[in-house]
């Protein structure tokens, strides 16, 4: 038997239903917002996010799916859709009409890294991106409409974690300070953390390891190297979020694992997914536009992680029967052909109805929409055809009716609808 391959899986149909609500719920919000959907490829040149990611990072390093295609060019299985956004905002000179866009977009990314709970190496992201706004007010607006959308989704524990990284202005001093803290820390820390302490000291602050977490307890916060205008907009922010009673915690440990990010960043961190506590990452990336070849344009944006999302979302979610069902208990070819007739038009009326064309008996039959959760059973039979009607049985409360099969698509859409 062939088996999934490792740190992929399926979403089974008993699934998708939550998949479903989650993703309506979340793209209802964004359009209330002002956001338009954007549909993005899979498949990139890997030249994109070696460049906005950084050569130097885990993900461009060991984690990409990348491979020569029969010309000998790499591409890549996307690993995440903020580069891909800038690309085509690029390509199409979105910024022409507007330089102001939003928009979002849900789909898979893939990544190598190593399966645990709550990640995969094919997994689901709910990307939003702001293009064209500098101010801090858009990093507002994006954190707000994450805490919105997390309440509507029933995750009580929620807790928006903010921070900043400079910019080219202010960033070199901090690196320099957090450089010398690393090196009178360095016996203590992890390889990954020595590798990077030289090619990117910011990510060291990032380490889950707990010997690494506990040295680097002391080091210094980048908020106090901040510029004039990076302190103003750190402000701003913070402003603007206690403004629209939007609780957070400035948290100097978080950073993000890709080089394009610049002033704004943030995480919403639950209790609920225990180590891997962040389901929403994002911030500002003001020079990416501009390093893929694109105008001088500032952004920002977030990726919410879906899987997880998923598994703490509110139990009721997707749920609820969205139309109503009827089981078709049909015996014999003429009833079977019948009713086949009737479920394609019911199907048309919004009605789901499931017909078995197995030919079992009726017995059977009763006992499959039963097992399958059906409320209502509607039987057909050569008697029933001789007195047009059919049986509609109530399977909780065993009360039957007769429908007559003049008219029965009307018939049965009013009776299952009222």
């Amino acid at each position: 038997m062939i088996q999934l391959v490792r740190g992929f899986r399926d979403i089974l149909p008993q699934q998708t239903p939550r998949w479903r609500a989650i993703e309506k719920t979340a793209i209802s919000l964004f359009q209330d917002f002002g956001f338009k959907e954007i549909r993005i490829p899979i498949l990139e040149r890997t030249e994109l996010f070696a460049r906005s990611i950084g050569e130097d990072t885990d993900i461009v390093e060991k984690e990409m799916y990348t491979f020569p295609d029969r010309r000998g060019e790499l591409i890549t299985l996307r690993p995440e859709a903020t580069a891909s956004i800038v690309r085509s905002y690029i390509q199409h000179k979105l910024y022409a009409k507007d330089p102001v866009q939003k928009v979002y977009t849900t789909g898979p990314m893939f990544r190598r890294e190593r399966p645990q709970k709550g990640r995969y190496r094919q997994f689901y992201q709910i990307d939003v991106e702001i293009l064209g706004i500098k101010s801090a007010y858009a990093d507002t607006l994006l954190i707000f409409m994450l805490i919105t959308l997390l309440d509507r989704l029933d995750v009580s524990d929620a807790q928006a974690h903010i921070n900043s990284l400079g910019c080219s202005a202010c960033r070199p001093g901090f690196r320099a300070k957090l450089s010398e803290f690393i090196s009178s820390r360095a016996d203590v820390l992890c390889s990954d953390c020595n590798r990077r302490r030289e090619r990117n000291p910011l990510r060291v602050l990032d380490c889950k390891v707990p010997s690494c977490r506990e040295a680097m307890a002391d080091a210094p916060s980048i908020l106090d190297s901040l510029c004039s205008d990076c302190e103003r907009h750190f402000k701003e922010l913070t402003q603007s979020l206690t403004h629209l009673n939007v609780s957070y915690v400035i948290d100097k440990r978080i950073v993000r694992g890709l080089d394009y990010y610049t002033r704004t960043i943030f995480e919403i961190q639950t209790g609920s997914m225990g180590a891997q506590n962040a389901v929403v990452g994002g911030g500002r990336y003001d020079n990416l536009v501009k390093m893929l070849g694109g105008p001088d344009i500032p952004a920002t944006g977030f990726a919410i992680g879906l899987d997880r999302l998923v598994e703490i979302a509110g139990s009721r979610l997707g749920t609820e029967q969205k139309q109503p069902r009827v089981f078709i208990a049909a015996i014999g070819e003429e009833s079977i052909a019948k009713a086949f007739s009737w479920s394609c038009s019911l199907g048309l009326e919004g009605v789901c109805a499931e017909l078995d064309l197995s030919g079992k008996s009726l017995k059977a039959l009763m006992k499959r929409a039963d097992k399958l959760g059906f409320e209502y059973v509607v039987i057909v039979g050569d008697n029933e055809l001789r007195k047009r009607a059919v049986i509609l049985r109530n399977m909780r409360t065993k009360a039957q009716d007769l429908i007559p099969i003049d008219g029965i698509v009307e018939n049965l859409k009013k009776r299952l609808t009222t």
